[in-house]
């Protein structure tokens, strides 16, 4: 009898050792207030955690999310800004995956992306 793959030979499960972020998009959404965040894990055997947290550029905490043992290795989420009357200014996303421990992360990822001034935003629009 022969073997069925179920998945493409490139995106077998991997053992959590292998386990990597490999893509964190962002983009924020025309409101200014929230922001799409595109993630893709390594295909995996045993489901990782995943803690993503953004600060503006004076370091305060905007927003935070936990995955607790995600089914899915390619996920889309919404965050949203917290605390500001104007969002806009420059933002640091972390993304850090792990098992057990967060002490170190397994892998992390850190971002920069940009909420523009809404001036900026109608003017685009034209």
């Amino acid at each position: 009898m022969s073997d069925i793959p179920l998945f493409p030979t490139s995106s077998a499960p991997k053992p959590r050792d292998e386990i990597r972020i490999e893509t964190l998009e962002i983009l924020p959404y025309p409101d200014r207030f929230r922001v799409y965040i595109h993630l893709i894990v390594t295909p995996f055997q045993e489901r990782p955690n995943l803690l993503l947290v953004a600060h503006n550029q004076d370091d305060r905490l905007v927003s935070e999310l936990n995955v607790i043992e995600t089914m899915h290795h390619d996920m889309e989420f919404t965050l949203h800004i917290r605390g500001a009357d104007d969002p806009a200014g420059l933002y640091t996303l972390t993304a850090d995956l792990f098992y057990e421990t967060r002490q170190p992360p397994q892998d992390r990822r850190i971002e920069t992306f940009v909420i523009p001034n809404q001036a900026d935003d109608e003017f685009l629009a034209e």
